[in-house]
């Protein structure tokens, strides 16, 4: 499976930016996936989770502000990002598993066994 991570781009403080992940090379639709983002220096932080469309899991960084929705029919996971801040600048990276893990692995990369390449948010005025 391949993941590939796409919309990222230049948003003011304040503004709105929705980046997907498209899979291909096989068939998503029973994964479980989720967002990442890093900042270079840090470790990668974990953004939220979807587990089958059936509930999503986040960060309380973003709760309330970003989003997960899933179109399983085109094999493409979204993040809607509203109310954007600076600190959230950042690569955002998808990545997805087979496995069925429990809720309280969701925050740790070791859970998923495939990636995308990232995509490059920019909050700034």
């Amino acid at each position: 499976v391949q993941l590939q991570a796409s919309g990222g781009g230049l948003v003011q403080p304040g503004g709105s930016l929705r980046v997907s992940c498209t899979a291909s090379g096989g068939t998503s639709g029973s994964f479980v996936m989720g967002w990442f983002r890093q900042v270079p220096g840090k470790e990668r932080e974990w953004v939220g989770t979807n587990r089958r469309s059936s509930n999503s899991y986040y960060a309380g960084s973003v709760r309330g502000r970003f989003t997960i929705s899933r179109d399983n029919g085109q094999n493409t996971m979204y993040l809607q990002m509203n109310t954007l801040e600076p600190e959230d600048t950042a690569v955002y990276y998808c990545a997805a598993t087979a496995s069925r893990p429990i809720v309280s692995s969701f925050p740790d990369p070791g859970t998923y066994e495939y990636w995308g390449q990232g995509t490059l948010v920019t909050v700034s005025s």
